[in-house]
């Protein structure tokens, strides 16, 4: 198995959606699925940030999923989401690592559900730790805030 990180193309929008359309995983990251339009101006945006850092991640030449770097206030975060197809075969780890290996800024931070055990395992893998449990918001999620120090 290969898997490679590469700058975003417009060409990878098309499966990005598929991926967070997917009740499965929206369940498990907690996350609400954006419909076609308000997923269009998201990436929109994101694809003009000269601000984040934005990667696809291809397994054997298949769009798997993305991985992002963004400020959110004093904080430097990362976000991944991976289809279904390509999941438990520990390419998350593999692409989040090598994310990481390439951003220079620390510390860098990671919310994860707190219900989402593989993601939090993920970034476990890669070195991030607990810094903080979040009480439950809104939606009534448990956010865990996630730090990479080193």
């Amino acid at each position: 198995m290969t898997i490679e990180l590469r700058d975003v193309e417009v060409g990878d929008l098309p499966s990005f959606f598929e991926h967070q359309h997917d009740p499965v995983a929206n369940a498990m990251a907690a996350f609400p699925a954006r419909e076609r339009d308000a997923f269009d101006a998201h990436w929109e945006r994101i694809l003009s940030d000269p601000t984040l850092v934005t990667q696809t991640i291809v397994v054997d030449g298949a769009v798997a999923g993305n991985v992002v770097m963004f400020p959110r206030g004093d904080r430097h975060l990362v976000g991944y989401w991976l289809g279904r197809e390509f999941w438990g075969r520990g390419i998350a780890t593999v692409a989040l690592q090598r994310f990481v290996g390439t951003i220079d800024v620390r510390p860098l931070h990671a919310f994860v559900a707190a219900t989402n055990v593989a993601s939090r395992r993920v970034l476990e893998k890669c070195g991030f730790t607990l810094v903080e449990a979040l009480p439950p918001g809104e939606d009534g999620v448990e956010d865990l805030l996630m730090a990479l120090e080193r």
